[in-house]
């Protein structure tokens, strides 16, 4: 028993030893390789640690949008003719090879935007966009694909452009291309390009839009500008962007809106969900996906209360952020302190926020004394329609250095080493940077197809050269539709009911002045 356990001892105080010298060998590598580190320059070393982080981010694992960078510097394909397998060339996209993949996006998306794809199969029998030619500047996604076949089904000729250079999904514009679509957008494009591409959707001979949907009012001031005679044949405008409702309300009030416009933005459909929900779970799928960033405990101040700020706010909220908000209408205001969110002014906590994020469809909310003003590391970013919330050109100064870190993330970097982290260069950081819930989408795609219906079919004098809301019955058409995904059952008024509150029991269940 002595012999046994001797034994087991001397192996035991055996495998001590070694792991004693072991660590001992380690300890000493470990502080030969601090000495040698130490020996570099800082600057050297500091910028391949950060360029080897950034590579490895985007390199495993990362969940950012499939187009790399590579693919945004290969330049514009403007100069490179390109065709279907039917001969077809009237497009400019990235890369026609990419069709396949992108028509499997839009199968995915087609599963969650049933009620569109609902009213598509009622309507199409009907062909109520029978002669219709809708020249279109949206976001080109997935969810956007669906709702341009959808046309093309109801019986409407499109030709489409990007309303934002960075969210372009280049497979599906390569997917609507092979099926036949004029698309004329990828990712990345310069300002030049964009301008360009809206001139190409516009200005083709023989072919004339009598139909407008935009998205930012983009399309709608290129074509007022140059090519006002277009408006002749024009029946109305569809804008869904608070940016391109206030444009249309705008030349309204100057005399100078030449057709009517439905403002599909304040539809109680896009309002409160799109605006709502949509910008509650995509805010932090932008974040995360450029920053990965941890939410709890930082502090975030979030610039505008309106539906877009109130989704955000409860987003950070609910990850544990501390949450600001700047607002400038004091109902928005109210609400904001009610919902548990401390009112300051910017210039208040520039200094010690982690975060700061735009969402008030306004010019220079973010301008060059806050920028510098703004701790090191500081993120910045915009989730309203326009880049103009934040002074991004006040930033491209001599004394400034801009450090792409991975696609859509620069640092900018102050003379005393102190840098920010601009996302998407201040463009909406949603669809430049992630994706949006396909299933938000399909009610503001079906507000839209419904618009487009509308005043197309409407009779002459229905509609003067003014700026509509869409009638509340259609609004409530779109939300049954997507009631039947979540299996509900409505209740019924009885004729009793009715008749006490004056209404009919098949609807409109709300005044026009009602405020959900």
């Amino acid at each position: 028993m002595r012999k046994v356990y001797s034994l087991v001892h001397l192996g035991k105080e055996k495998n001590r030893t070694e792991a004693v010298q072991s660590l001992t060998i380690k300890q000493v590598q470990l502080t030969e390789q601090k000495q040698e580190f130490n020996k570099r320059p800082g600057k050297i070393g500091r910028r391949s640690f950060s360029r080897s982080i950034s590579q490895s981010s985007t390199d495993s694992f990362s969940s950012a949008p499939s187009e790399s960078d590579s693919s945004e510097d290969e330049g514009t394909p403007r100069d490179k003719v390109q065709k279907n397998s039917k001969g077809h060339s009237d497009f400019c996209i990235k890369n026609i090879k990419q069709a396949d993949f992108g028509r499997r996006e839009i199968e995915i998306a087609e599963q969650e935007m049933l009620a569109l794809v609902a009213l598509r199969k009622r309507a199409q029998g009907e062909k109520p966009l029978a002669g219709a030619k809708i020249v279109g500047c949206t976001h080109i996604t997935a969810q956007t694909a669906v709702l341009i076949e959808t046309l093309a089904v109801l019986g409407a000729q499109c030709r489409w452009a990007a309303c934002n250079i960075y969210s372009t999904q280049n497979a599906v514009a390569a997917a609507l291309a092979e099926a036949g679509f004029s698309v004329f957008a990828w990712k990345g494009e310069s300002e030049d390009d964009f301008w360009w591409c809206i001139d190409r959707c516009v200005n083709l001979e023989g072919w004339q839009p009598n139909m407008i949907l935009d998205d930012g009012g983009d399309l709608t001031h290129c074509i007022y500008k140059k090519y006002p005679h277009v408006f002749k044949k024009v029946k109305g405008i569809v804008e869904e962007s608070v940016t391109g409702v206030h444009r249309l309300y705008q030349l309204s009030k100057a005399g100078k809106l030449c057709v009517p416009a439905m403002n599909v933005n304040d539809s109680v459909t896009k309002q409160k969900f799109d605006n709502l929900y949509c910008c509650r779970e995509s805010i932090l799928d932008g974040l995360k996906r450029t920053t990965d960033v941890m939410f709890g405990g930082k502090q975030v101040v979030v610039c505008g209360y309106g539906e877009v700020g109130k989704g955000c706010c409860a987003a950070l909220k609910a990850l544990g952020a501390i949450v600001y908000v700047t607002e400038i209408d004091p109902i928005c205001a109210l609400q904001a302190c009610m919902d548990g969110f401390r009112l300051v002014k910017l210039s208040e906590v520039v200094r010690n926020v982690d975060i700061v994020i735009t969402c008030t469809g306004n010019k220079n909310v973010v301008r060059r004394e806050h920028l510098d003003r703004m701790k090191n590391g500081c993120m910045v970013c915009n989730m309203g329609h326009s880049n103009t919330e934040i002074d991004v050109a006040s930033l491209r100064t001599a004394e400034l250095t801009w450090e792409r870190v991975r696609s859509q993330v620069d640092h900018i970097i102050w003379p005393d080493g102190k840098r920010i982290v601009l996302l998407a260069e201040g463009h909406l950081l949603n669809l430049s940077c992630s994706t949006v819930p396909t299933f938000v989408l399909s009610i503001t795609a079906t507000t839209q197809a419904l618009a487009l219906i509308e005043l197309y079919n409407a009779p002459e004098g229905r509609y003067k050269q003014d700026v509509y809301l869409l009638p509340k019955k259609m609004d409530e058409y779109v939300a049954s539709l997507h009631l039947q995904t979540f299996d509900a059952h409505l209740t019924e008024l009885t004729d009793d009911q009715a008749k006490y509150l004056s209404l009919n029991k098949n609807g409109p269940f709300k005044p026009n002045y009602y405020r959900y």
